[in-house]
């Protein structure tokens, strides 16, 4: 199994702990979608990322997984980049 970079939505969850998670992908999309973010290490706001190439936070790819799959931390997103996700999250699930 490859790892895969993801954002953490949420805390561990439950007895059998699970935490909600959206995917970051290397492969940009020819067209983004209004759920998309995109992450470029090379400019300040995120290199806090610590990704290693242009990637697009896709929002409406959520999972639900085990606490015990994550492997390690990677980085961080800027308070600006989360009111971005934050805002494009309830658009998405009209909230």
């Amino acid at each position: 199994m490859k790892l895969r970079p993801v954002l953490l939505l949420t805390g561990p969850i439950g007895s059998v702990p699970e935490v909600l998670v959206a995917y970051i992908s290397s492969v940009i999309p020819s067209q983004l979608l209004p759920s998309d973010v995109l992450l470029d290490p090379a400019k300040p706001e995120f290199a806090s990322t610590h990704l290693k190439s242009v990637s697009a936070l896709r929002l409406h790819k959520l999972a639900t997984i085990h606490s015990s799959s994550l492997v390690r931390y990677l980085g961080a997103i800027e308070v600006s980049t989360y009111r971005v996700v934050a805002a494009r999250l309830r658009a998405l699930i009209n909230v």
